[in-house]
């Protein structure tokens, strides 16, 4: 008769998950989260074979947390227009940055072994920023593509900060970064020809 696992995966990612935040990503290996949750080290190699499905797992699971972190406080889309969701985007993003960097590193700064966490090419193309760009346009009179344009802009100036902010580079807060991103996107509308939200 084979012996019950009594420490599931979805412990081991939680535990794993707390790790990165707090340590950071280097600080996570099969050893040392054993110990985080108390137990041997066979049910993590049970559940993950290696340290490398570990590191996938994490990745995923992590990556899964910050886009329900970032959508769990944000009203309907239907209650919002398209410039108050990519502002609320944008604030949790600067938010995970200010409070989680280590998080922030490991989806953002190439620590995550899943790759890039996406392509400056597609951010213009996915479902979001399209329905986006489709009522930025509408609101300020200027093309999907000047909009669309507006959204990258806005997104590579963001990364920009938050990357200085998680790295110990610039330190404000985030009433501060916040206004400095809004002004940036509203200088992006205005090169389109379209008004400030």
């Amino acid at each position: 008769m084979s012996r019950k696992v009594t420490v599931s995966k979805e412990i081991i990612l939680d535990a794993a998950l707390k790790m990165l935040i707090r340590d950071g990503y280097a600080s996570v290996n099969i050893k040392s989260l054993a110990e985080e949750i108390g137990c041997s080290t066979q049910p993590l190699v049970w559940h993950f074979e290696n340290m490398e499905g570990l590191r996938m797992a994490l990745a995923e699971y992590a990556a899964e947390y910050a886009s329900k972190k970032a959508f769990q406080n944000k009203v309907s889309a239907k209650k919002q227009n398209a410039a108050e969701i990519f502002e609320s985007l944008g604030r949790s993003y600067v938010k995970m940055a200010m409070k989680e960097p280590n998080l922030f590193r490991f989806l953002y700064l190439g620590e995550s072994p899943l790759g890039k966490p996406y392509d400056l090419k597609d951010i213009s193309r996915n479902k979001d920023s399209v329905l986006m760009a489709d009522g930025i346009a509408g609101m300020t009179g200027i093309s999907r593509e000047g909009a669309a344009r507006c959204i990258r802009d806005t997104v590579i100036y963001s990364h920009g900060i938050a990357t200085m902010i998680a790295t110990g580079v610039y330190n404000a807060g985030e009433k501060q970064i916040m206004s400095m991103i809004k002004s940036a996107s509203e200088c992006f509308l205005l090169r389109e020809g379209g008004d400030a939200l």
